[in-house]
């Protein structure tokens, strides 16, 4: 062989065996198929504690960090993944891991959602966002769109998005069989958490292995009460989003995809009442109401007349349809308490949680109707949304199409959110003039006009503190 031509395969042979970093070949937010996804979980007890399970069990993830502000809630978590270094603060653990970190995992309560996911989308990591995406409209779109921008992966925690319910729902409608639908009636049992409530008045002492400050995160400062941590913070408006913000992304959820909804034009409310006494209303504006009804409006699009969304919680729930038998289950079969019906101009169908147990009503017709499957499922179903969003990961942004994505999660999740702001204007009051201890109630019995677009309320300014809330100095999205 030639000096010049052994010299040439010499150099190739070379490059061949040349190892080159991940981040090199792909550019941030990208997984070499031959690894598996490294993921960092915020949040590692109660949910966060079943999701990083989940994501390790499906067989191509690893659990390279862990972050709680509670040792108590982290216990499981340390136990199953002892390697992975633990902090309390999400801020410290990006910041010393972000090098052996593909993607990030939230699980923490609501208020701190965005600015986690946000924190971890800046820094090129594909994120897995608990439900509701966030705590108001404002964070929601931000993180929509910070998705796009930063070109990472993502996946909001609705299960049932990517289960077979779901998709069987889209067949039916699409093959025409309930004709147009003009009302949606979704509803949950809950609140099974205290709302309707006054602020605890008794301090507590803080536990010695809760840092308080960072669970307060981004909320106002208040000393810490008994009861609150680790789950009973849903009720508070500081915290959570309530019944709605807890299960509306579940439920409302088969809606969203089964009819192709967008922003709501208009949405109104009505509001479960707590007596403290003899003719007189409780007033508990920093909790969440006990019940409440909310009605949201979607135009109409793509040839579809518009739609009225029923939303009800507390127990409360819609007229039962004549077509059902009368030792049918309306909704779940189970006791949970919660279901959507769908009302169309040529008939009706109905589901449970998560989009489970769909059913075309009378019952009698699942048997006589045989149409094909032109959905894609995912693989697993509900519980292949894990796995799902951890192939995409590792395919690459924009290689997959996920079944909640943030472009799908974002809009449902400001719907939810809408509802939330139409719930607390309802509960809205002013003082009446110079008149002591009296007050007005300027929200009730009126319609909130949506300019989704914008995210603005535009006949009622009052509403429009809710869209977006004030941070706690030290904190920003």
């Amino acid at each position: 062989m030639k000096k010049r031509d052994f010299l040439k395969t010499l150099g190739l042979a070379s490059i061949g065996f040349t190892l080159v970093p991940r981040h090199v070949l792909g550019g941030p937010g990208y997984v070499a198929p031959s690894d598996k996804l490294r993921v960092a979980g915020i949040g590692a007890g109660g949910k966060g504690d079943s999701d990083l399970r989940k994501f390790f069990e499906s067989g191509k993830a690893e659990i390279v960090a862990l972050c709680d502000v509670d040792d108590r809630q982290a216990v499981k978590s340390r136990e199953r993944f002892p390697k992975a270094p633990y902090y309390k603060d999400y801020r410290q653990m990006l910041d010393k891991e972000h090098k052996n970190i593909d993607a990030v995992s939230v699980s923490t309560p609501d208020h701190s959602h965005a600015v986690q996911a946000m924190a971890a989308m800046s820094l090129g990591k594909h994120v897995y966002v608990q439900k509701p995406l966030a705590h108001d409209v404002y964070e929601a779109r931000m993180l929509t769109q910070a998705a796009k921008k930063y070109k990472v992966v993502t996946q909001m925690g609705n299960q049932g998005s990517s289960g077979d319910g779901v998709r069987q729902l889209k067949e039916w409608y699409k093959a025409g069989l309930l004709g147009d639908v003009t009302e949606v009636y979704c509803w949950t049992n809950r609140p099974v958490w205290p709302q309707g409530i006054a602020w605890p008045k008794e301090k507590a002492t803080v536990p010695t292995e809760l840092d308080w400050n960072l669970w307060l995160g981004t909320a106002p400062y208040k000393e810490y009460v008994d009861g609150l941590v680790p789950f009973n913070w849903r009720g508070w408006w500081d915290y959570g989003t309530g019944a709605l913000g807890d299960m509306g992304c579940h439920i409302i959820e088969p809606a969203f995809s089964v009819l192709g909804l967008g922003y709501p034009t208009d949405v109104t409310a009505s509001v479960g009442s707590v007596y403290t006494g003899p003719f007189r209303r409780g007033y508990f504006p920093e909790s969440g109401p006990p019940s409440s009804h909310i009605i949201f409006t979607f135009p109409a699009r793509n040839g579809r007349p518009a739609v009225k969304l029923h939303w009800m919680d507390g127990g409360i729930q819609p007229e039962r349809p004549e077509e059902l038998g009368p030792n049918e289950p309306f909704g779940d079969s189970d006791d949970r308490g919660n279901g959507v019906l769908f009302v169309g101009t040529k008939g009706k169908m109905t589901c449970a949680t998560y989009g489970l147990e769909p059913n075309l009503l009378p019952t009698s017709r699942n048997k006589e109707v045989s149409i094909p499957q032109t959905e894609k499922r995912v693989n697993g179903g509900m519980e292949g949304h894990y796995a799902h969003w951890v192939e995409a990961c590792m395919a690459g942004y924009g290689k997959m199409e996920l079944s909640s994505g943030f472009e799908i999660a974002g809009p449902l999740t400001e719907t939810v959110l809408m509802g939330n702001l139409a719930i607390r204007s309802y509960d809205l009051r002013v003082p009446k003039g110079d008149k002591p201890n009296q007050y007005d109630y300027p929200g009730r019995g009126i319609k909130l006009l949506w300019d989704g677009d914008n995210m603005k309320v535009t006949n009622f300014e009052l509403a429009n503190q809710f869209v977006k809330r004030e941070y706690r100095e030290g904190w920003k999205l």
